[in-house]
């Protein structure tokens, strides 16, 4: 077999097979830039989980292999490498929008499916969001493996070599493009500018294949005033669309970040749909949160040595000093940008130490015991597993001091046997025969307090009636009088077994449900008004 006629002669690409090489190179370097930028602009609606990216991925793999299936019919059915660069100009430009509409396209989608089903909510809205925004960009870049190999193929005698080649080409653009936006672009410049930065990548290979043949003036004209539009709009695109007076807005290697200043209270948010991750009142008076009731832990030791694994902007460290003050503090964050934010928005002081670390791999390089140890990991349903084990929680044991107390916040009200928050319970009985659970009032949170024996939690109400400060003493002695003993006999998560994700997102979409079915009487009962008010 030899090269259809149409190829020869007059086309320049194809008299170097180096364009063509470059074109699968860059292809396959922006097909896996376009995954991870879905992953970071999913994240801020429907989190980071394992479900969320195995939508993500599964939604990708679906469009390329359909990209490939099309992509090859339309190769052998008309061989002309200007419809394949026509294609990977229209899959620049859809790239390049995505910041600009991507945020609404999920809103509507959301908006839509809320009205429209009850269970699922959140692993739905995702997977639909993913199919309207990716499937057609990555279905083009799909398409063009199948046309190089058409286009690149001179006889099947060198056909094993040439799919070789083009296919390592692609292979190896993938790998530049998992890490380059994972570690360069999206920490330093952005979703939004990552998304653009790619774009104009494949929008240059189009384009230089229509300037090389002095061809497609008008295409080449109207896809760059497109393009230029879209960065105009997207360059500085936000997640949450209709805030409008954020202290910080960012992103991190592992989170998208927000800070807002209400006047009264400092607020930290890892998303833009859930709930707030840290909250510091500018006075120093309690939160309303769940940290205050985590207070129960160093009011029953007195303070001493505490570590809390999940450091956030540190609001509990900040809150141990000042009710304790011979507290002596070590926070674990594993993003070194929310360690940044803690000392500049939230005045979190340089005398308590933070390690940038991951929490279980901190418990294993320690030696030190601590009195205190808080678990604040847990944050919608973006559960680490490896946090959630026994295995995990024997480790803490370990470090703690023999009459010291841990503490856990569980994040979220969950109904139905088997739940979330009944599935860690029995995970942490299996190693602390003393527990202790109570709902945070007004919040979706349960703090979780566990220590080797009942004497250590019997402390409480004595120790509580003894505080100076009468605001604490009250709260302290509300945790003992509410606090109880949970049920146990469940079957506890392990390393080998932990499935968080599914979990947490059935409790997350009973709390939707609930929250939907509260507003729908605001709605019934005092109209558009009232739930405006309520919103």
């Amino acid at each position: 077999m030899t090269r259809p006629a149409a190829l020869n002669g007059r086309n320049h690409v194809l008299r170097s097979k180096t364009y063509l090489c470059a074109t699968s190179f860059f292809s396959g370097m922006s097909v896996m830039a376009v995954e991870i930028g879905a992953s970071r602009l999913i994240a801020p609606y429907f989190s980071a989980s394992q479900i969320v990216w195995t939508i993500i991925i599964g939604v990708i793999m679906i469009a390329l292999a359909l990209g490939n299936v099309w992509g090859g019919r339309l190769a052998d059915r008309d061989p002309d490498p200007a419809r394949l660069y026509r294609r990977l100009i229209f899959a620049a430009l859809w790239i390049a929008a995505i910041p600009v509409l991507g945020k609404y396209v999920i809103a509507l989608v959301s908006g839509l499916l809320i009205v429209t089903i009850e269970a699922n909510l959140l692993a739905a809205a995702a997977f639909l969001s993913c199919v309207s925004i990716f499937v057609v960009p990555l279905l083009l870049l799909g398409t063009v493996t199948p046309s190089l190999v058409k286009y690149a193929t001179e006889s099947l005698d060198e056909s094993g070599r040439v799919v070789g080649n083009l296919g390592a080409f692609n292979t190896a653009g993938s790998i530049i493009g998992t890490f380059l936006p994972t570690f360069v672009t999206i920490p330093a410049a952005g979703t939004a500018a990552t998304f653009l930065i790619f774009a104009s990548v494949l929008l240059a290979l189009g384009l230089g294949y229509f300037f090389g043949a002095g061809a497609g003036k008008h295409l080449r004209a109207s896809s760059l005033l497109a393009f230029f539009v879209c960065v105009c709009l997207g360059a500085k695109s936000s997640p949450a669309f209709w805030e409008t007076a954020l202290a910080y807005e960012g992103e991190s290697v592992y989170n998208y970040l927000q800070i807002k200043d209400d006047g009264k209270y400092t607020i930290f948010s890892t998303n833009v749909m859930f709930s707030v991750q840290s909250k510091r009142a500018k006075d120093g008076s309690l939160t309303g949160m769940y940290f205050d009731y985590a207070l129960a832990g160093p009011t029953i030791t007195g303070g001493g040595d505490v570590l809390i694994l999940g450091m956030g902007t540190g609001t509990f460290a900040e809150q141990c000093r000042r009710y304790f003050p011979s507290s002596r503090v070590t926070g674990v964050e594993i993003d070194e940008k929310i360690i940044a934010l803690s000392r500049r928005y939230f005045d979190l002081p340089e005398s308590i130490p933070v390690v940038a670390y991951d929490g279980r791999a901190y418990l294993q390089t320690d030696e030190n015991r601590y009195d205190i140890i808080m678990v604040d990991a847990f944050r919608d349903i973006t559960i680490p597993f490896q946090m959630s084990s026994v295995e995990f929680f024997r480790l803490v044991e370990q470090h703690l001091a023999p009459d010291g107390v841990t503490m856990v916040n569980l994040n979220m009200y969950a109904g139905g046997p088997g739940n979330i928050n009944e599935r860690l319970i029995d995970t942490i009985a299996a190693v602390f025969p003393a527990i202790r659970v109570v709902p945070v009032a007004g919040d979706t949170n349960l703090a979780l307090f566990a220590a080797r024996d009942e004497a250590t939690l019997g402390k409480l109400m004595s120790k509580a009636v003894e505080l100076k400060d009468e605001t604490l003493s009250a709260l302290m002695c509300h945790v003992a009088t509410h606090w109880q003993s949970p049920a146990r006999g469940g079957e506890p998560l392990t390393d080998d077994k932990a499935p968080v994700e599914l979990l947490g997102m059935r409790a997350l979409d009973g709390i939707i449900r609930e929250e939907l079915r509260r507003h729908k009487e605001v709605y019934l009962r005092e109209g558009l008004e009232g739930l405006r008010r309520a919103l």
